[in-house]
């Protein structure tokens, strides 16, 4: 499964991602959307390297390129990963190999590479894909039970949440990428005590720690993906952030689910971490033996031995008074997606059981990712048990949920001994004031 691309020992001319700590050493090349900031020209695809980024279409001034390398290069040149992602992992795996020797210590390509780099500090970024639907899970166990403990104590898991991958469909138009400021959102919330509900902005803002997945090829209508198949058919991750209105959730979620709660703002980290980058950090998924056991569709031997990720995880916090004060963000909290209960292959084979047909630049979210120590939890609402127990920061700041000018950065680093540790670069979102 692994190939050259995954040598720990591999260095780049591109001196700054040959950094220890570095999230974009060679190994890593995840792809992004950009431009340089403040132009009018039309987003291209990149990958990062270092502190640079490579527009990926400069490979094609290559003479010893591939045909089916120079087919996935020309891909890239477009404003959004589609084109790319249709071609299937073949394409990309040969992609990825072509940029890799183009970017190692002594490629003899360096010249003419080199004039093509762009500063990442020079660059503004889009959404990475064109996303036709959006899907937000609900795998983890610990989130599962931390939440449900605030509103049943004595039945805190529903009783599906052991059987399958629990999701709903959320709004595409919302989505933004990492930078995303929004508005404070408004919607109806019932008071404590009242019998009817007032209009109001939302008082328990929170945000929400999630991977996305990224769909590369789709399938046909009413031909479900296999679990064993459903790698070939996810182009990569990156990071999203499921903004949450709490008390407007309390009071629609019943009994169709979230509405207004979630609609206002989805934010998304602008890089995408290939899955074959992540090949290294594959991991053994198990399910305890008290617990029911998969279905046959969600079951399979490959997904028991290499079904999870190691992915540290983590949420931080920066005030507006930290920012004003010339202070750094402060952790809120780390865990690591490997104690998901539900593995990516087993969320796109129960996505597609019935038939659904999964698209090009489809994007599914992970649901919030919480571990089972201290300090693990993804969500406020978690970390201060629904607002009884205020978060202190540093400067003396409390937060039971997200006020105005909080900006929330997600981060995440793949590591394991023998390789070197990737990352995904911030995930940040700014709450404004509601309007009016």
């Amino acid at each position: 499964m692994l190939n050259d691309t995954h040598q720990a020992s591999l260095r780049s001319w591109v001196d700054s991602a040959n950094d220890a700590d570095c999230e974009f050493p060679i190994q890593n090349l995840p792809y992004g959307a950009f431009r340089k900031k403040g132009s009018c020209d039309n987003h291209q695809i990149g990958v990062a390297i270092g502190e640079q980024i490579l527009p990926v279409a400069s490979l094609l001034g290559l003479t010893d390129l591939s045909a089916i390398a120079r087919e996935a290069a020309a891909a890239c040149d477009s404003p959004t990963l589609n084109r790319l992602m249709a071609l299937g992992p073949s394409h990309w795996s040969v992609l990825r190999q072509a940029l890799s020797q183009g970017l190692r210590q002594g490629s003899p390509h360096q010249a003419l590479l080199a004039p093509s780099l762009v500063p990442t500090t020079e660059a503004e970024f889009a959404v990475p894909a064109q996303i036709g639907d959006f899907t937000d899970m609900y795998t983890s166990l610990d989130h599962a039970l931390n939440v449900g403990r605030l509103f049943r104590p004595d039945n805190p898991l529903m009783p599906n949440f052991k059987w399958l991958p629990c999701g709903y469909h959320a709004r595409v138009s919302s989505i933004g990428v990492s930078g995303q400021r929004f508005l404070r959102p408004k919607g109806q919330v019932m008071p404590a005590g009242e019998s009817a509900p007032i209009v109001t902005a939302t008082r328990r803002l929170d945000y929400e720690l999630e991977l996305a997945i990224w769909i590369g090829t789709g399938n046909p209508l009413g031909e479900p993906i296999g679990l064993d198949q459903a790698s070939q058919h996810v182009f990569g991750l990156g990071l999203l952030n499921d903004w949450s209105a709490r008390d407007i959730q309390a009071w629609e979620y019943q009994p169709l689910g979230p509405l207004l709660s979630k609609n206002f703002a989805t934010t998304v980290s602008p890089w995408v971490v290939t899955m074959e980058a992540l090949k290294p950090f594959l991991s053994a998924w198990h399910r305890e033996s008290a617990d029911p056991q998969p279905v046959p569709y969600l079951e399979s031997t490959l997904n028991r031995e290499r079904g999870a990720i190691d992915i540290g995880l983590e949420a931080w916090l920066h005030t507006a008074a930290m920012a004003g004060e010339g202070k750094p963000p402060h952790r809120l909290s780390k865990t690591n997606f490997r104690h998901n209960y539900w593995t990516i292959a087993q969320m796109v084979a129960h996505h597609t059981i019935n038939g659904c047909n999964l698209c090009v630049g489809d994007l599914i979210g992970s649901g919030t990712q919480s571990g089972p120590g201290p300090g693990e939890s993804g969500a406020l609402i978690e970390l201060t048990q629904g607002g009884k127990r205020p978060v202190t920061l540093p400067g003396g700041e409390e937060r039971t949920f997200l006020a105005d000018g909080d900006t929330v950065i997600l981060r995440a680093r793949a590591e394991r001994a023998g390789f070197r540790s990737i990352g995904f670069g911030d995930c940040a979102g700014t709450v404004l004031p509601a309007r009016g």
